[in-house]
């Protein structure tokens, strides 16, 4: 029988003096991982882990990256006379809108897609093509067990340390490389390094919160006793002294005996503003996923803003913050999936009208809008609400109601010269039928 024998695990500096001197870091290094994007900022470590642990960013992330792996996505073929339409035949349309790759469905990939752009500032991807160059599924690679390195050529190498440890190296054009938010257009920004001091004071105040409903809401007690106490009576004290403070944490009326006093050390929660401190964190962590307060529940003025103005806040969280990551899939997809041939046809976007299928008013105006405009054809848009096409509904139309005054003008003028025209036709008629007579 083989005896197992735990191995201490190298702390991040040796981890990081074995990557540079060629040693491969495995899986098994928690405490590399732990530390990986992280920092120690008021007594606590941040870490990708760590952040998710408070509610705010958790509810930012899962906004954001919902959101957009909801949105549905096409590929477009463009025409000659600039127009467009749905490429259901090529291939990326089908990964990208329903199913990248065996183990996942659209929404799955892109929520961790986005994820990863959020945290951590990158996302990647491997390519799988076929025999033919066909692109036939995209498998996710986490940023945190990539290591990408310039050669002396200019080219970047990829390697990836496995679920087991192993680590493999993946070649160049078979990477999806999306940097987040750069200062050099190579490398994403992570929120959780740049943003360390922010949510290291927000896992600090959430810890406070809870040792402070832990001890019951009070703080320290201590006990006076008018006269100096015999070493009899201190030991006697102390045996007791559980029994005097549980039934204080328990909220229980304790005997206090021979004059002896309770009083406490320090100072409340409302007096420290606790409460006032933990909001403004949510404030901040709002801040750096440019999410509104709101829309993670938090009511800065005590009021909810549902039915208040929220149709531009939506707006607004639209075009700052999802129209920036939007666009930024979208190029990358042209740049990195398309083939060099196809750029100038195809083109992958995200539908936005998705979004307003929360609001069947805001959804029926639209639509009328369209089709009353002749921007959209009745069945285009019955194609949207999931309804079949009806006959006769392929063709723009546009209401006639209003015309330009001159159209007007004329259109009276030729009603009334084919009315002059008729009466004369009659009065001739009668004329001819008298002379005869």
């Amino acid at each position: 029988m083989t005896a197992l024998v735990k191995v201490q695990q190298p702390g991040l500096i040796k981890s990081t003096l074995l990557r540079w001197l060629g040693v491969p870091i495995h899986l098994t290094d928690g405490e590399f991982w732990a530390t990986y994007y992280g920092n120690s900022v008021a007594g606590q470590s941040v870490t990708i882990d760590s952040t998710l642990k408070l509610s705010t960013a958790w509810a930012c992330i899962r906004l954001i990256s919902q959101t957009i792996a909801t949105l549905p996505i096409n590929m477009y073929q463009r025409a000659a006379d600039d127009s467009k339409s749905i490429a259901r035949d090529h291939p990326l349309h089908e990964l990208l809108r329903y199913q990248p790759n065996a183990d996942m469905t659209a929404v799955q990939f892109w929520e961790v897609y986005i994820a990863n752009l959020l945290l951590g500032g990158m996302s990647y991807s491997q390519k799988h093509r076929n025999g033919a160059g066909r692109l036939v599924a995209l498998d996710l690679l986490l940023p945190q067990r990539m290591q990408r390195t310039r050669t002396p050529e200019g080219s970047f190498q990829y390697r990836y340390t496995e679920r087991n440890g192993a680590v493999r190296e993946i070649p160049e054009a078979q990477i999806w490389c999306q940097p987040g938010f750069s200062l050099d257009g190579e490398t994403g920004l992570s929120a959780i390094y740049y943003g360390a001091k922010v949510f290291g004071t927000a896992l600090a105040a959430d810890e406070a919160a809870a040792k402070t409903f832990q001890n019951g809401m009070l703080p320290t007690v201590y006990f006076s006793m008018p006269t100096t106490l015999t070493q009899k009576q201190r030991d006697e004290f102390r045996e007791n002294k559980k029994k005097i403070t549980g039934a204080i944490n328990a909220g229980e009326s304790p005997l206090l005996e021979a004059g002896m006093k309770a009083e406490t050390i320090g100072i409340n929660p409302a007096d420290a503003q606790l409460l006032e401190s933990r909001g403004r964190s949510v404030e901040e962590i709002c801040r750096w996923f440019g999410v509104p307060p709101w829309m993670v529940g938090h009511a800065g003025s005590g009021q909810t803003k549902w039915g208040t103005g929220m149709e531009q806040e939506l707006i607004g969280f639209l075009t700052f913050t999802l129209r920036p990551l939007l666009s930024r899939i979208e190029q990358g997809i042209r740049k990195d999936l398309l083939l060099p041939a196809e750029r100038s046809r195809y083109f992958a976007e995200f539908a936005v009208e998705g979004l307003l299928r929360a609001d069947s008013a805001a959804r029926a105006q639209f639509f009328s809008t369209m089709v009353q405009n002749g921007l959209m054809t009745r069945n285009e848009a019955r194609a949207k609400e999931n309804l079949p096409p009806v006959e006769g509904g392929d063709i723009l139309t546009v209401q006639s109601n209003l015309l330009p005054l001159d159209k007007l003008g004329g259109t009276t003028a030729a009603a009334e010269n084919v009315k002059n025209a008729i009466l004369a036709w009659i009065n001739e008629d009668k004329t001819g039928m008298q002379l005869a007579a």
